[in-house]
């Protein structure tokens, strides 16, 4: 009995160390792009939201829904657009797979490939820290973040001051 009790507390005292541990250790911030266009566009990216918090990382910031005509390609249906920071333990790859992961859970079932078009939502990675990663699979920062209003107007509302990694110029500076 005695030594049961002993394990339990040598487990709560291990398990409050590496709580105390990871809570010193940087984690790194994810700035994410979420878009919808089709249903209820608030109560998507609400639920994108929601469920990137539960299952990416914690949301520091979250900006202000702006409405935006379709980029890309022409579509009767607006866009609901924002921007999201989320501090996460996950790699850039797993990122892209988990982001995938929820824009399915949340109901889209094809992604652009040719072509833009409609969807309930889409979740982009704009930036992760300050890496630069260009893979086919994977681009950071986003290739198109220095033209898209729709992304840099709430980018920089959560994040002013913040720099491009690649061209050390502010975001704010292409908003046109």
């Amino acid at each position: 009995m005695i030594n049961a009790h002993c394990e339990r507390i040598s487990l709560a005292v291990h398990l409050k160390n590496e709580y105390l541990c990871q809570k010193n250790t940087v984690m790194p911030i994810v700035y994410l792009g979420l878009g919808s266009n089709l249903g209820d566009k608030d109560k998507n990216l609400n639920n994108a939201v929601r469920t990137l918090s539960q299952e990416l990382g914690k949301v520091l910031k979250l900006s202000t829904f702006y409405t935006s005509d379709p980029w890309g390609y022409q579509s009767k249906n607006e866009y609901l657009n924002a921007v999201v920071l989320v501090e996460t333990f996950f790699s850039p790859d797993e990122v892209l797979v988990k982001t995938q992961m929820i824009e399915r859970k949340l109901g889209r079932m094809t992604k652009s490939c040719a072509q833009y078009e409609d969807r309930l939502i889409d979740i982009d990675i704009l930036l992760y820290d300050n890496l630069i990663i260009d893979r086919p699979e994977l681009k950071i920062p986003h290739p198109f973040i220095s033209k898209r209003n729709f992304v840099l107007i709430p980018l920089t509302e959560i994040a002013p001051e913040l720099i491009d990694p690649v061209t050390h110029e502010l975001f704010r500076t292409f908003i046109k």
